[in-house]
């Protein structure tokens, strides 16, 4: 899958996106080899539209970023201090860019999954790569544990055809684990250590 990795050799084909969810616009470069370039994917948004922000607090980090929307999103609907990741360069080109284009402050680093992140957050949020494999998603979410807060939570969006239920099932194992909504099969899932 091209747009999980080094994919700065594809031609590219900046086009800008307007997005909005609730109160927040935000105005985002995407481009080819990136997730979802034409429009906002809707796991995203359901996934934003759901997780209450009186839940988004401290030190956020958006894990698999992409050009930039749930970070952003973050940054601009909270005062919170949002870090960004992502494996493909050409996102975190985007997503640098998309954070000067809404002047908004975030830290963007490149990182397969959190092999460049040293920090601990309050809040990780993700909508995995599914495409990029089980191994790699299961490294997200099973490794938010290790770069969490000792009260802190992750969220995520899993859609029921690419195993929302075994993903919660498994994930029960080691958080607690709550269901926010159910929309068109895609799952937003809240985890919290025990």
């Amino acid at each position: 899958m091209p747009q999980y990795f080094d994919n700065v050799s594809l031609p590219s084909e900046v086009q800008k996106l307007s997005i909005h969810i609730g109160e927040v616009s935000l105005e985002l470069y995407s481009d080819r080899g990136v997730f979802s370039k034409n429009k906002l994917d809707f796991g995203t948004r359901v996934l934003l539209e759901h997780i209450p922000l009186s839940e988004i607090h401290g030190k956020v980090l958006d894990v698999g970023c992409g050009y930039g929307p749930i970070g952003l999103y973050f940054a601009k609907a909270t005062d919170c201090e949002v870090t960004m990741c992502d494996v493909n360069k050409r996102a975190i080109h985007l997503a640098k860019r998309n954070a000067k284009e809404n002047r908004l402050s975030v830290s963007v680093i490149e990182s397969n999954c959190y092999e460049a992140i040293s920090s601990v957050y309050d809040v990780i949020v993700t909508n995995p790569p599914i495409r990029a494999g089980k191994k790699v998603v299961y490294e997200i979410l099973m490794g938010a544990r290790e770069h969490l807060t000792k009260e802190g939570c992750l969220f995520c969006v899993i859609h029921k055809d690419q195993g929302a239920k075994s993903t919660i099932s498994d994930l029960e194992k080691v958080y607690n684990v709550s269901v926010l909504e159910k929309n068109k099969g895609f799952f937003v899932i809240k985890c919290t250590n025990r």
